[in-house]
């Protein structure tokens, strides 16, 4: 399947196999590092690197030699400049927290997909009508669980949407299982309080990638695929995903 012109980095496609993206906001290299092999280990594919510290290109290769099936792309990207910076590193995806049209143009002539941040109708109208294939839900938590769906009525066919802000393992594999949105980006509490080494989160988070995959290989097909019919349609709550 060819990536969407909005699309160059294939991100719809990837993230159809497996909804899920963690947000990584690592204080040095060293921690960047560990918490990438860590996902890597555990078989979680889209993480976002947040385009803040200078020593990031340089961490680039790095990763990618240590991780190679790690999906690797950029957060927070509001300037020209980190755009630059990102396309030069070979990062293929990036995400902006707000809505700025005139980054979405200079992100199709470097070849990367841009990603941005919505909150309101008119900013999801703006997002399709630039030819935007999809949008992040930023914070998704504010605008609760149905809040995507109430949109299509009065807006008609949506982009593909990705909750983020808020989100804990449980809450995210809960809106994936309703069908509420398409993909979930999970932040600060993907780690929680637990040490990097601790057995316990590697089971945590292997679990939550085996359930997210499986929500996949179950439906046989892609939220990102479904008419907007299916995707409105209610389903049972998921089981208790237990963290305690």
């Amino acid at each position: 399947m060819s990536a969407p012109s909005g699309d160059p980095a294939g991100l719809t496609t990837s993230l159809s196999r497996q909804p899920l993206l963690a947000v990584l906001r690592p204080r040095n290299p060293q921690r960047a590092l560990a918490e990438v092999e860590l996902l890597h280990a555990v078989g979680w594919r889209h993480v976002e690197l947040a385009w803040t510290a200078p020593w990031l290109p340089t961490l680039i290769p790095i990763l990618r030699k240590r991780c190679p099936h790690t999906h690797l792309g950029a957060a927070g990207v509001i300037t020209s400049r980190q755009l630059r910076q990102v396309a030069a590193a070979g990062l293929s995806y990036a995400f902006m927290p707000i809505w700025q049209p005139e980054l979405l143009l200079s992100a199709r002539d470097l070849g990367v997909t841009l990603v941005p941040g919505v909150f309101t109708p008119t900013e999801v109208h703006q997002a399709r009508c630039h030819g935007c294939t999809m949008v992040k839900l930023f914070p998704a938590t504010a605008l609760g669980l149905y809040y995507w769906s109430q949109l299509r009525a009065p807006l008609g066919p949506l982009p593909a949407c990705i909750a983020a802000g808020g989100l804990g393992p449980e809450t995210a594999l809960q809106w994936l299982h309703m069908g509420a949105v398409d993909a979930v980006a999970l932040g600060q509490k993907l780690f929680g309080n637990l040490s990097l080494g601790d057995p316990v989160l590697r089971q945590r988070l292997g679990d939550l990638v085996t359930a997210a995959n499986g929500l996949q290989s179950a439906s046989r097909q892609s939220v990102f695929s479904r008419s907007p019919t299916d995707r409105d349609k209610s389903v049972a709550p998921f089981p208790y995903f237990d963290l305690e």
